[in-house]
């Protein structure tokens, strides 16, 4: 009984040394973070992916114009049937060929003032001017672009000179931008580990980020911001998609 009145002081003192222990640890915790938390380093992050396109087509358009509307629109449908039935030689089936209305530009008219040496003279035109467009899907791909300069070439040599143009549809970039932004926030971790292992530091987790544009290169488009022209795929086939991601890492 006599023992009793100890204990009360020695778990008061205990308690004291748990609570100040407790508390030197959290002022520790607290005055590191606060050192810790300017301690950072912005990395960049590329990523660079191919698109294949998935479809490709090849358009065949011509004019013809003349004063008498009906005898233009006479023109043209000949025309249109000799081209057709070159591409039927060479392959292409009815279903293969898709053919747009007739675009008939009446500019109600028959002269237009021109100069001529020092003096505007009238020009005799013609009023009516009708545009015909055949497109040709494809059947395959990559060989497109030789399919294209062999028909405008066939097409002059039996007098059916026509505009031919080639035409590729690529997945939508929704399709890809999760793969590309997780693959540029990765080699952007990559740069932050080799910094943080430079410094002797550890690589902590993301302060901010910031996603760039994705921007397409190829044959007929330019990157501006991205890849050099060396870097751009040849094959009007594909494109390369390209983004980079700015991250800024907490460093340990």
């Amino acid at each position: 009984m006599e023992n009793r009145p100890l204990t009360k002081p020695i778990i008061q003192s205990a308690s004291l040394i748990v609570g100040l222990c407790l508390l030197g640890f959290f002022i520790f915790k607290g005055l590191k973070t606060f050192s810790d938390k300017d301690r950072i380093v912005t990395v960049k992050g590329l990523a660079e992916m191919n698109i294949t396109a998935t479809a490709a087509s090849i358009s065949v358009s011509f004019p013809i114009s003349g004063d008498n509307l009906q005898e233009v629109i006479k023109q043209t449908d000949t025309k249109k049937n000799a081209i057709i039935s070159y591409l039927k030689t060479v392959g292409y089936n009815q279903s293969d060929i898709q053919i747009s209305n007739l675009d008939i530009n009446d500019r109600q008219k028959y002269y237009e003032n021109e100069w001529q040496g020092n003096q505007q003279v009238k020009v005799k035109i013609d009023r009516y001017i009708i545009t015909q467009t055949l497109t040709i899907q494809s059947k395959d791909i990559k060989a497109t672009e030789d399919k294209a300069s062999k028909m405008k070439l066939d097409l002059v040599s039996k007098d059916l000179t026509s505009t031919i143009a080639t035409n590729y549809s690529f997945p939508e970039l929704n399709s890809i931008k999760p793969k590309l932004i997780a693959e540029s926030t990765k080699n952007a971790r990559v740069a932050g580990e080799q910094f943080a292992n430079d410094s002797q530091a550890t690589l902590g987790k993301i302060k901010t980020a910031s996603q760039g544009q994705i921007t397409i290169a190829g044959k007929y488009q330019y990157d501006e911001e991205g890849a050099s022209e060396s870097d751009k795929p040849k094959e009007p086939y594909i494109q390369k998609a390209r983004v980079v991601s700015t991250i800024v890492f907490f460093l340990e």
